[in-house]
């Protein structure tokens, strides 16, 4: 370039001053480097393309399987369609990887996880691609595989997806098959296909990033870095990464890595509490701001059935004008609304409503101020699991959940029966006990005790039912709680 422009000038008059020449050269240095960098964000987007597919395909395809009512197991494709979006969440979060890797900053997690159970997940993702294409997709692995491993699961995750997806991608006919071997601490995982093969003089240049082989590879869409994070991330991981292949015949990528199993089997964990079903207290009014229906529609598909009055918009204007209408108690507005601007709404929600309206940003952006002086008391990053969701609603609006507890306990033998209730009753306490189910769906639980007391006052036949109604209220067992007073009721029809 700078050879040009010299050239040109020599022609034009002369030879052009040394400032000149040297001030030409940085330009055009200038000019070439800016040209690479944008043939490079060009191959950086086509590869971010690459390693989104492989989640994004398995939740498209289980969501059409689910809608067309062809989903044999239709929790087992919710399971899959969570754990896709998780990676791809983990794809989006980490499209800083190679930036890392190279300024040495990255850092590794040292988990326990269930070897055997990570295994079946990842090929249980990468299956509906697989079958796609027509092939199969193996795991083979040894019968006595440790439970338990050490290991960062995303990082390990990440390496497996995309040594498969590459698999599947440069394989027509035959199978993609996973081998698992676990010796000495060593494990030893094998991506075997039977695809187009790569050459011996490409079979380096293909961990390089941006780097595209010739031959038949070369017609397959897509750059990607994905062999080239996936070499970096077993080297992190102090592992090796080898390749063989015949063209024609297929490759065998084959990762050794050093993962340790617990001197002890970790303690299981917690039991997880029960699904939220309610809340106790007030009624309370959401306002959602967003102009994305479909994220309209699963916010408020959450929190209406928990007992919240919601309404939606999908313009500023519309919103202002439903929160001065109904003055909620709690706004979720997304940041990018088209036209509108979700931090210049709750500029404006604030100046009219004061701190009393508690504002929480839901977005994909990152956020501005928070604290003092901020318009929003909360942010949450899209795309966000119901429960940070849940515990940032009840953060902001100091609700105590109600949550779901185990069926109710069968008598233990010999226990006494529930005795009936006299027939001049059983209609009052009926009704009491419909009031209960009531009750129970909104969490009033002083309200609960009053009806409670009162079936207690109808009769002395009545105590024993009231006692275990009372014994539910106390350890707050709502759902059996709501079991005694529906078979009362279904008794004195």
């Amino acid at each position: 370039m700078a050879g040009r422009i010299l050239d040109w000038l020599k022609r034009e008059g002369g030879e052009p001053a040394p400032a000149e020449a040297e001030a030409f050269a940085r330009l055009a240095a200038a000019r070439d480097a800016a040209e690479a960098a944008n043939e490079a964000k060009t191959r950086f987007l086509a590869s971010v393309a690459h390693e989104i597919r492989s989640p994004l395909n398995a939740i498209y395809g289980y969501a059409q399987l689910i809608e067309r009512g062809q989903g044999k197991d239709q929790l087992a494709a919710a399971r899959v369609i969570r754990r896709s979006a998780e990676h791809l969440a983990h794809l989006v979060e980490g499209l800083l990887d190679i930036a890392q890797v190279e300024g040495g900053a990255m850092t590794l997690s040292r988990e326990a996880i269930r070897f055997p159970e990570f295994l079946d997940q990842l090929v249980a993702m990468l299956d509906l691609q697989a079958q796609a294409k027509g092939l199969a997709l193996v795991l083979e692995r040894p019968e006595r595989l440790p439970e338990f491993v050490h290991a960062d699961p995303k990082r390990l995750r990440q390496v497996l997806i995309n040594l498969m997806t590459n698999a599947i991608k440069f394989t027509d006919a035959g199978a993609v098959t996973l081998k698992v071997e676990y010796r000495n601490e060593l494990a030893t995982f094998t991506v075997i296909d039977t695809g187009i093969g790569i050459a011996a003089e490409d079979a380096a240049r293909i961990f390089a990033p941006f780097e595209r082989v010739g031959g038949p590879a070369a017609e397959r869409p897509g750059v990607g870095l994905g062999l080239a994070i996936t070499q970096a991330l077993v080297h992190i991981m102090g592992g090796e990464i080898r390749l063989d292949s015949v063209p024609g015949e297929g490759s065998r990528f084959t990762v050794r890595l050093m993962l340790s199993q617990p001197l002890t089997p970790p303690s299981e964990p917690a039991p997880e509490a029960g699904a939220v079903t309610g809340y106790i207290g007030r009624e309370r009014w959401v306002l959602l701001i967003d102009d994305d229906a479909a994220q309209l529609a699963v916010v408020r598909g959450l929190l209406e059935p928990l007992g919240f009055q919601v309404r939606t918009a999908s313009d500023g204007e519309t919103a202002l004008a439903l929160a001065a209408q109904f003055q909620p108690d709690l706004v979720l507005c997304d940041v990018a609304l088209g036209a509108d601007n979700g931090w210049q709404i709750a500029a404006h929600l604030r100046r009219r409503h004061g701190a009393a309206l508690r504002i929480v940003m839901l977005s994909g952006e990152a956020p501005l101020a928070e604290g003092p002086g901020a318009d929003h008391d909360s942010f949450i990053m899209k795309p966000f699991a119901f429960g940070t969701l849940l515990d940032c609603v009840a953060d902001q609006l100091g609700v105590e959940w109600v949550r779901a507890a185990g069926e109710p306990r069968a008598a233990a033998p010999g226990a006494p029966a529930m005795p009936a209730l006299p027939v001049v009753i059983a209609p009052v306490a009926a009704a009491h006990c419909a009031e209960i189910e009531r009750l129970v769906r909104i969490g009033h639980v002083r309200a609960i005790e009053a009806e409670i007391d009162a079936i207690a006052a109808l009769a002395p036949e009545a105590a024993p039912l009231a006692e275990r109604m009372r014994a539910a209220l106390d350890s707050f067992d709502l759902k059996a709680l709501a079991g005694l007073a529906k078979a009362l009721q279904a008794d004195a029809a």
